[in-house]
């Protein structure tokens, strides 16, 4: 079929308009749903006694086990607390068994001095005995009594020393304990803000630890968006590559946020900073760790089919 000059140069140039309008329609179809960035849950474990770090193993990058020991503070002077606390509660045993011992002889005198009171009054009735006899008995008998009572008073003060004592015991071993950095769950030093040789306090940070193997990404999507995200949904996530956007997992939502907010992104109109948007938490497996905590990121939510 023959085509003239004429129609072949206006084929030529409705090509590229041709190229420009799928790209556009290409490009309209590859827009993210959402953008965010990635964070972890970090934690900042600190020291729980005061002393010197004898030694301190976590660096920076290292990953390490939940419950691993990765440090110890100097618990030189804890210990010799401790024994210093424990021969005084040794010594605290020996005079509450003095006490019970002196509480012992007041009882057996204060049996004998019962009976000589009782004789005595009963000797005063038939006249064989004096009011001066009678009176020096009963001040025996009554002597004896309250002493018992001094004796039983002075015995539950040193068993309440003894108690004192075994909770100082208890304080210093627990301090001794705490002593011993324990790292308290699995992930990956951030940072670190000690050394050893340091001398740490009481709450001081000793580093900085997070789980990498899998982030969240906190993304926002739009009102509109809102009644197609559901938890649980699968999302795919896509990062920023060689210039261009490359699917990096399929992460899966795990939180909504029930109000809405500001676009927490700079703007630089105002109708974009009065949009409303709702905060998304999407979990991403990052196994091999090439992931970072802060890259950003974006979302494509699939929605879902309608029932039949």
């Amino acid at each position: 079929m023959y085509v003239g000059r004429s129609g072949a140069r206006n084929r030529l140039l409705l090509l590229p308009l041709l190229m420009v309008g799928t790209a556009l329609a290409c490009s309209s179809d590859d827009e993210p749903d959402a953008y965010g960035n990635f964070e972890a849950i970090e934690v900042v474990v600190s020291a729980q006694t005061s002393g010197q770090l004898q030694w301190f193993t976590p660096v920076e990058g290292a990953r390490l086990a939940e419950r691993e020991k990765v440090g110890l503070v100097d618990t030189t002077q804890l210990s010799l607390q401790e024994a210093q606390m424990v021969a005084q509660r040794g010594a605290t045993t020996t005079r509450v068994r003095e006490a019970e011992a002196q509480v012992r002889v007041l009882e057996a005198q204060v049996s004998v001095a019962r009976r000589a009171f009782e004789r005595t009054q009963r000797l005063f009735r038939q006249k064989a005995a004096t009011a001066h006899q009678l009176d020096q008995a009963e001040r025996d008998y009554r002597t004896l009594v309250a002493q018992i009572r001094a004796g039983n008073a002075h015995r539950q003060t040193i068993e309440r020393d003894a108690v004192s004592s075994d909770a100082t015991v208890a304080q210093i071993r627990d301090r001794v304990m705490k002593s011993a950095i324990i790292n308290p769950r699995a992930g990956t030093v951030l940072s670190i803000f000690a050394r050893t040789g340091e001398v740490v306090q009481s709450g001081q940070p000793l580093y900085k630890i997070a789980n990498l193997d899998t982030l969240t990404l906190r993304a926002y999507v739009g009102e509109e968006q809102l009644r197609t995200v559901k938890l649980g949904q699968p999302v795919k996530v896509n990062v920023d590559q060689g210039g261009g956007r490359v699917s990096a997992a399929t992460g899966h939502i795990t939180w909504i946020a029930s109000a809405a907010e500001f676009t927490p992104t700079p703007v630089q109109t105002r109708d974009e900073r009065a949009n409303l948007v709702y905060a998304v938490k999407v979990s991403v497996p990052n196994p091999r760790g090439e992931l970072k905590i802060g890259m950003p990121a974006d979302i494509d939510i699939a929605v879902p089919s309608p029932r039949t």
